[in-house]
This record gives structure tokens, C-alpha cells and sequence, in this order.
């Protein structure tokens, strides 16, 4: 089969397409012949050697999230059948024309959605209301605190809320982003231009700051997240693309006894992965299927072309989610 293989850590330019050994389903298994498949920040920092998948994904094959047709299947695979139209996360692989994934952790795709569209949902969406519902216990009357609020999990969040009935303040780099966000619902947006903007959120709070942060940039962000929290206020570390280190007042963090928590779908235990799954066929889909939730696709790449869509990614320059097409069937 054809995938794109890291030839060595580098810029984009080191994305290769190479034929590679076709993976063959084992027990409980099944073959997805791969349609689409979204590019997320973390192949980026895969492909320059900073994040590595886990011992039993491939090495060298990108990919966390994919949507196809299921055209091979092993022993004790469940009700699934070949034909079927599946979506779902992998801990890597999914650049190639096929994947091979536990039988569990697969969702069918919801009848009014094309491959491109699936294929934007699973990391973004499946991170998001992991982090802010099941974890940090996002409930109506919440005021969430978004950053990147233009990146695919920030504008997955942001549905996410307005779906459950809370309040969205996004914050951004760029005033496009937040008025592309603010078409879909944000309430406020900060534009950040010095790196500060917790005096804006406290000013949008009347004082009181926000009940949950979902914090994808990380670095000297975190630090302002603490200073705009209330009292037993959640922090969700989903990201960390300015960096894994920050000063922080512990002082402030232990007075207002808040909760900071770093979470990632990638490395979990299978076990963990199927409980998230579960929890996203029952409680997402359906919002999903409502048109509560939405992919927003902002460009797609055929999977030749998947370094130009890293150094699309890379630029900053989109608002949701970019997506290599794999097979234009």
C-alpha cells in the first residue's frame, strides 16, 4: 500500500510516499481501507522527532485519526461487516491507504456525513469533550475559557459548549480567527497580542474569572489561565505548542484549590480507548447527527501533497481543520 513515511526528523520536506507492507487484521481487529485523514499539530512535532507514538503503533507512518470503509476483518470482530463506513482515532498509521484498528474503538459514520468530513472529527472532537465533559465536568451555565480557539480543537470546544449550554470566551493571535470563530458561536473573543489576556477575561466575568480553561497552547499561557480562574476552577492541558514549561503562582493555584490536568487520547491503554469511544458514539454522534456539532474543514491536500499541508498546518494559516484525501472514490 502506498503511505507517507518520515524519511528522517525534519521541515515538511521529509515526508515521503513510499509502498510499505499492507497490515493484516489479527483477533478482535478489523482492515479499514482508509478514505481521508486529519492533520493534526502532533504529527508536526512527530515529524520533527518531539512526540513519539507509542511501541505498538508505526514508527514512521503519521496519522492519528482516519474515516473509511472496513474491507478485512479478523476473528471476534463483533457486528461489524465489510462495506461498513467507520471513523475513529489510531496512535498512528493512518497517512496510508490502510489501517488496522481494535474493533471497539471504531464508530460508524453518521449517514448525512462524506469521508472528508468524518475524517475531521474523530481527534478534534473526541479531545475536546473528553477534556471539558468527561473529565472537567462541563455542565450548562459554564464559562469556558478556549485558547487557539480557531485550531481544530478549539473550534470543536467551541460547539461543544454552546451544545451543552455554556458560555465560550475564545482567545487568538489573529482577528480573522476569532471572527470566523464568532460565526459559530463564540460569545467573546481576546485577541492576544503580548501573551497577556487574563485582565480581558476577568473584565468579561465581572471579576469572577471562568469555571474550566481548555488550554491547547500551553507555556507562559498557563500562567494567565491560574490568574482568571475561579475558586475549584479546572485546567485542561490538551496542548503544548509554545512549550512544556511555565512559572506558576502555586500560591494562587492552592488558595483557590484549583485543578490542573494534562490529558491525551494517544497513549492510553486500549481499555481507556474504549471507553472514550463508547462515550463519543453515545454522547457525541447524537449531537452530531442534530447538527449541534460540525467538522469545519478548512482545506484538504490529496495524500501527495501531505507536506504542503504541514506546512499549511505549520504557518498557522487555517481555521479547523486540514485533511489529506487518501482515496477520491
Amino acid at each position: 500500500m502506498r503511505a507517507v513515511v518520515i524519511t528522517e526528523f525534519g521541515e515538511p520536506d521529509v515526508l515521503k510516499i513510499r509502498e510499505v507492507p499492507t497490515p493484516v487484521p489479527v483477533r478482535g481487529e478489523v482492515r479499514v481501507k482508509v478514505k481521508a485523514t486529519g492533520v493534526n499539530r502532533a504529527d508536526l512535532s512527530q515529524r520533527m522527532g518531539k512526540y513519539p507514538p507509542p511501541p505498538d503503533c508505526p514508527q514512521d507512518i503519521l496519522g492519528l485519526e482516519f474515516a473509511g470503509v472496513i474491507d478485512a476483518i479478523g476473528d471476534g470482530a463483533g457486528d461489524l461487516k465489510v462495506g461498513d463506513r467507520v471513523f475513529g482515532l489510531v496512535g498512528g498509521g493512518s497517512y496510508a491507504e490502510y489501517v488496522v484498528v481494535h474493533n471497539r474503538t471504531l464508530t460508524k459514520i453518521p449517514d448525512h456525513l462524506n469521508f472528508v468530513d468524518a475524517a475531521a472529527i474523530p481527534e478534534v472532537f473526541m479531545t475536546a469533550y473528553d477534556a471539558m465533559v468527561t473529565q472537567a465536568g462541563l455542565v450548562a451555565g459554564d464559562t469556558v475559557l478556549i485558547s487557539a480557539v480557531g485550531s481544530g480543537v478549539g473550534t470543536a470546544a467551541l460547539q461543544i459548549v454552546n451544545a451543552l449550554g455554556g458560555r465560550a470566551i475564545g482567545t487568538s493571535r489573529t482577528a480573522e480567527k476569532l471572527d470566523g470563530a464568532k460565526q459559530h458561536g463564540l460569545h467573546e473573543g481576546i485577541l492576544v497580542k503580548d501573551g497577556k489576556f487574563a485582565d480581558e477575561v476577568l473584565k468579561l466575568t465581572d471579576g469572577k474569572g471562568v469555571d474550566i480553561v481548555l488550554e491547547r497552547v500551553g507555556g507562559a499561557y498557563v500562567e494567565e489561565d491560574i490568574l482568571c480562574m475561579v475558586p475549584k476552577g479546572r485546567l485542561m492541558m490538551v496542548g503544548l505548542v509554545a512549550g512544556a514549561k511555565a512559572n506558576l503562582d502555586l500560591g494562587r493555584l492552592l488558595a483557590n484549590r484549583l485543578d490542573i490536568r494534562g490529558t491525551t487520547m494517544r497513549k492510553r491503554p486500549l481499555e481507556e480507548k474504549i471507553d472514550a469511544a463508547n462515550i463519543f458514539s453515545k454522547q457525541v454522534i447524537p449531537l452530531i447527527i442534530k447538527g449541534d456539532l460540525k467538522p469545519i474543514v478548512a482545506e484538504t491536500f490529496p495524500l501527495k501533497e501531505a507536506a504542503e499541508a504541514h506546512r499549511h498546518v505549520q504557518a498557522d494559516k487555517n481555521f479547523g481543520k486540514v485533511v489529506l484525501i487518501v482515496d477520491a472514490e
